[in-house]
């Protein structure tokens, strides 16, 4: 009775959400139009002032003159932040939906990966096995990120948007977004916690995988007293999935949430202007995903079909939310109900989420190119290809950050010499990116794990009723 029960739930909640979404789309376009319209034409005539004014600087010579246009321009922007400010306060009942259902996901996520990773680990029973599964699993995530890389690139110099779409160029950095340049100090402090407590509360979960990893290959060495220790963790683990399960019901009204707050800022017109880059940008991801899911059917065959339906409610879950974390205990429990062994899917998608962000990598490439077009720089092949190398290192390890993408691509600009104000460009339609570049990242990441699961021989037949 309750088989025949769940999958008409899971519909219902798959359901829910593509409604909610809608039903945010068409509240925030009414909120655009009516309860923000005052802020939203505010903030227009200040960017339109501010285009005319940094045309004019870009021309005059006189010191004098190039003194005064600066202090308007520094004048006005500080004004532009204040009406965003207080847009963002009048949609703040609606993103806070948002907020609270990402807060307790962000709860369950340090507990669950911990828990299941130790089972998984142990059941392993060795530091061979482990490494075994690793290096699978990093072989195929580091080919996934090359290629993704490379499609960004190679589509940005395709389409050049940033010479089609001639946009106006701010000469002053007012992102607020912190470069990082290449460290290996960063990069390491990434991988090894000094305290695994502080890694759970940041949710730094690289961090927690590596202690995980410790504490299972520890775990399976003691013998008879391990048992007692696998037993415990796996019925948190079960613990925490349920509790995932009550945190879900709650999804349809963050997305709806979510969307509505995005479209009263953002508005529709949005869209016309960045057409182009917008358009260029989910055609690549399409690109991207149909390779992902070729890439699985050399390795997984037919199967590669249903596992997108298996996932398709942890997309939608991406997507709408912008969040790649939001749908990470969903992603786990589909996986397991695909066939994926949960010895294999507590191992390798927690290493996903900081080393296979797949639609983030392309996104990278992608908007660092876009960004130098538009400053009308040619940057010769090498220094794509070179450019390409730096973010297969610099992206990593890097997914609790907020805004991650957008630091990492900061960063590559001055390591470039790219004037780093053109982030500028990309902030208004960021969200709008996001939501394309979350959903990626679950469907690089699902594809990822089947892979390796079929390479350990432990890809099983699937429940029933997953899809």
């Amino acid at each position: 009775m309750e088989v025949s029960s769940t999958p008409p739930k899971k519909s219902r909640l798959t359901l829910y959400i593509i409604i909610a979404l809608v039903l945010g789309i068409i509240v925030g376009f009414a909120l655009n139009k009516t309860y923000l319209e005052k802020e939203n034409v505010k903030i227009s005539q200040i960017d339109s002032s501010i285009k005319e004014l940094t045309a004019k600087l870009v021309q005059e010579e006189d010191s004098v003159v190039v003194a005064g246009y600066e202090s308007k321009i520094q004048s006005m922007n500080e004004e532009r932040n204040a009406s965003l400010s207080l847009r963002d306060k009048m949609v703040e009942p609606f993103s806070l939906l948002a907020d609270i259902f990402l807060r307790l996901i962000k709860m369950i996520v340090a507990p669950l990966v911990f828990s299941t990773l130790v089972v998984g680990v142990a059941k392993l029973g060795d530091i061979s096995a482990v490494g075994r599964i690793g290096g699978k699993t990093l072989l195929w995530f580091l080919a996934a990120s090359f290629m993704s890389l490379l499609l960004g690139m190679l589509m940005v110099n395709i389409f050049q948007p940033g010479i089609a779409m001639n946009l106006p160029l701010p000469t002053v950095n007012e992102t607020g977004i912190q470069a990082t340049g290449l460290s290996l100090k960063t990069f390491l402090h990434h991988i090894f916690p000094a305290s695994v407590i502080d890694a759970m509360a940041k949710n730094e979960i690289l961090q927690i995988v590596v202690f995980s990893i410790f504490f299972g290959v520890a775990t399976a060495a003691i013998g008879e007293q391990g048992k007692i220790v696998i037993k415990a963790m796996d019925a948190i683990a079960h613990v925490i999935l349920k509790v995932t399960g009550y945190v879900m019901n709650f999804a349809p009204i963050a997305v709806f949430g979510a969307m509505a707050a995005i479209v009263a800022k953002q508005g529709l017109g949005i869209l016309k202007t960045y057409s182009i880059f917008i358009g260029e940008f989910y055609f690549s991801l399409g690109l991207l995903w149909l390779l992902l899911i070729l890439a699985g059917f050399l390795v997984v065959g037919k199967r590669i079909v249903s596992l997108i339906k298996s996932v398709r409610e942890p997309i939608i879950l991406a997507f709408s939310t912008s969040s790649s974390e939001a749908a990470f205990p969903k992603t786990m429990e589909q996986l397991q109900k695909f066939g994926c062994k949960d010895k294999i899917v507590s191992f390798v998608l927690p290493l996903g989420y900081s080393f296979n962000l797949d639609g983030s990598m392309m996104y990278m490439t992608f908007a660092s190119l876009f960004i130098a077009q538009s400053y009308g720089m040619d940057l010769p092949l090498a220094t794509q290809l070179s450019m390409l190398l730096v973010l297969m290192i610099t992206s990593k390890g890097i997914a609790g950050v907020p805004r991650a993408s957008l630091v990492v691509i900061a960063g590559t600009l001055v390591t470039f010499n790219i004037p780093e104000a053109g982030l500028a460009l990309l902030l208004g339609i960021d969200p709008l990116l996001d939501m394309g570049r979350s959903a990626t990242n679950v469907v690089g990441n699902s594809v990822a794990t089947a892979v390796v699961s079929k390479w350990e021989n432990a890809l099983e037949r699937p429940q029933e009723n997953i899809v």
